[in-house]
């Protein structure tokens, strides 16, 4: 029997990621999730990474402190109110404030640095530039720009063992990816989504990324398990 290959995967706790922890999975990879404590507004996200993580049979899960909020920028980060709204038709077209500067560098950076540790050649991100909120580095351009950046700043890429950055859900909707979870047996109800949970954990349903994920349940004709106001 082959041993499993090692890859990392980029773990928030949230819908996407979970989606594509279960793909993960599903391709024969060995798990390795890496999660961010970066000073966000709540920590109910890091608790459903941890739950998932587990319940899934990660064989290694760290979560990085690093703290974003001494940069600020981002209603994510500091005390600038989260946008609500009554329907997605209401969501801007405009870079919005919960864009956290830099984040996915952040964080692919890290998980770059674990791979190489692990000798791990794959790493798989969440990232999603259809039903999303117009961040920059959700983008394709961007994934392919960061790969080529990944194989030329590390000692595993220059010797030859250069890293394959996987964004599977880069191309669906919101549907389409909920429908791909629930082929793979994902349990939703364990995710969080919401930028701006109440001190329980419930979601607020009017954030941008409330109002995605309901319609995105909505179009596969399934109720969404999450808790909300």
């Amino acid at each position: 029997m082959h041993a499993q290959r090692p890859a990392v995967i980029l773990l928030s706790g949230g819908l996407d990621s979970t989606t594509t922890l279960a793909i993960a999975r599903q391709e024969g990879f060995e798990l390795n999730a890496i999660s961010f404590r970066y000073g966000q507004r709540h920590s109910h996200e890091i608790a459903a990474a941890q739950r998932i993580a587990r319940l899934v049979g990660v064989r290694r899960h760290i979560v990085v402190d690093i703290d974003l909020r001494q940069l600020g920028g981002s209603a994510l980060t500091s005390e600038i109110a989260v946008p609500k709204h009554d329907t997605v038709e209401e969501i801007g077209s405009a870079i919005p404030v919960t864009y956290v500067p830099a984040r996915n560098t952040v964080f692919l950076s890290f998980a770059l640095a674990w791979a190489e540790t692990l000798q791990a050649r794959d790493i798989f991100i969440g990232v999603n530039a259809l039903d999303y909120s117009g961040y920059p580095d959700c983008r394709p351009q961007y994934i392919e720009a960061f790969e080529r950046l990944a194989n030329l700043a590390t000692k595993a890429g220059v010797e030859g063992h250069g890293v394959n950055i996987h964004a599977p859900l880069i191309h669906l909707s919101k549907a389409e990816i909920i429908r791909r979870g629930l082929e793979l047996g994902v349990d939703y109800g364990l995710t969080t989504s919401c930028y701006d949970p109440d001190p329980a954990g419930v979601a607020c349903g009017h954030c941008d990324s409330c109002l995605l994920r309901l319609k995105g349940f909505a179009e596969n004709g399934v109720t969404d398990p999450a808790v909300y106001v």
